[in-house]
């Protein structure tokens, strides 16, 4: 093949990337949550149309990246409409249904949203509810996702509802990823590097380059896994093909 079909290949691959890679940023600030089935074939239509910006290599690349940004452009004025207008959102996006009211299935609506009773369970398995009657309400959100709530007497008791002292969780701190020290975490929890070596050398670590995760708790004890780890007896989930 001339060298001019894999020059022509390349550049198309990377203007594709670029504009993949910037169009999905533009979109995805402010995004939250699970996509919507509209976002989902938006996404796979970009995808179709960037596939064919690389592998349409008898057509010219402008025109293809041309319908990639009017695509793009649409999309996010859908977005920008939805953002604004709650009809509109309604419109695009959908609202959610109620499934379950009072432990009783709302067949009907079920029916209306091609929604089946093995979904239903399955989503329910999903956050632990094994007994239809155990459930207040459970709400189809427009992402595909259940709500759920449990009736009164069967929602978990809270630690605030026994009146028993808790102590502040706080959130962890990377202090090494894959051997490499993360300064910024160290100085804002007020530490050095002599301190993180020092306790590296009580659990027997001479250089942070033999650690692959390390991490400081709320309370202030530190975790650490080492890269090379010596396991006692190796555990297995998977199903041995030769057993």
């Amino acid at each position: 093949m001339p060298l001019s079909i894999y020059v022509d290949m390349t550049s198309r691959a990377v203007l594709a990337f670029l504009s993949v890679f910037i169009i999905a940023r533009v979109l995805e600030n402010g995004r939250t949550g699970q996509l919507s089935h509209y976002e989902h074939l938006a996404g796979i239509t970009t995808g179709v149309i960037a596939g064919g910006l690389v592998i349409q290599n008898w057509v010219s690349p402008w025109p293809l990246l041309l319908a990639l940004i009017i695509f793009s452009v649409l999309n996010y004025l859908v977005r920008f409409v939805s953002l604004k207008s709650r009809v509109a959102r309604k419109v695009l996006v959908g609202e959610p249904s109620l499934i379950i009211q009072n432990g009783k299935i709302m067949e009907q609506e079920m029916k209306r949203l091609r929604y089946n009773i093995d979904e239903l369970l399955m989503q329910l398995r999903n956050q632990g509810v094994f007994d239809i009657a155990e459930v207040e309400f459970a709400v189809l959100e427009p992402d595909g996702q259940l709500s759920v709530l449990l009736k009164a007497d069967k929602i978990p008791v809270k630690r605030e509802d026994l009146q028993v002292e808790s102590q502040y969780q706080g959130i962890s701190s990377e202090l090494i990823v894959d051997g490499q020290l993360i300064y910024q975490n160290l100085d804002q929890n007020n530490l050095d590097e002599a301190w993180l070596i020092n306790e590296l050398n009580k659990q027997g670590i001479r250089t942070p380059g033999k650690v692959h995760l390390a991490i400081l708790d709320a309370q202030g004890k530190l975790y650490v896994d080492k890269s090379d780890d010596e396991l006692t007896h190796d555990t297995k989930v998977e199903d041995d093909p030769g057993g």
